[in-house]
């Protein structure tokens, strides 16, 4: 499958600020995996371990076993677990059968250490979207 064609990393914030070089190496990081349906992707309330693109098919996001989204290709989940180790704040399965692109968590350190650039990268786009966050409650807040 050509994934390095039709994947764009940059429209993943966590990426978005890397250049095209940086994002090859992000790019050949990642691993394709297969899904069935009716596959638990990852389970609300357990330690992250790995970030989640979505290449073909659909999940559903569940949070206190209800559906709160669905996603589609191009979407991704799990970010944040490259970051830290904290436990997943929603389930996430498999709807129909999935190829995904996956990142571990010890992939990803051993990437920073490899490309040093793209930690100062990382921090400006989280930073991007904390600013992002803290705007939406300050709007919720007025109203």
């Amino acid at each position: 499958m050509p994934r390095a064609v039709s994947l764009d990393l940059s429209s993943i914030w966590l990426f978005s600020t890397c250049s095209a070089k940086e994002l090859r190496t992000v790019r050949r990081a990642l691993d394709e995996v297969r899904a069935p349906a009716g596959t638990v992707l990852c389970e609300e309330g357990t330690v992250g371990r790995e970030f989640f693109f979505i290449v073909d098919g659909r999940a559903s996001v569940k949070r206190g076993g209800r559906k709160i989204a669905g996603l589609e290709p191009g979407a991704y989940f799990g970010e944040l677990a490259l970051l830290d180790r904290k436990p997943r704040s929603a389930t996430v399965v498999a709807d129909t059968d999935m190829v995904l692109l996956t990142m571990s968590q010890r992939v990803f350190t051993a990437l920073l250490e490899e490309v040093p650039p793209l930690g100062r990268k990382l921090l400006a786009a989280m930073s991007e979207r904390l600013r992002a966050a803290d705007s939406k409650v300050t709007a919720l807040i007025s109203h």
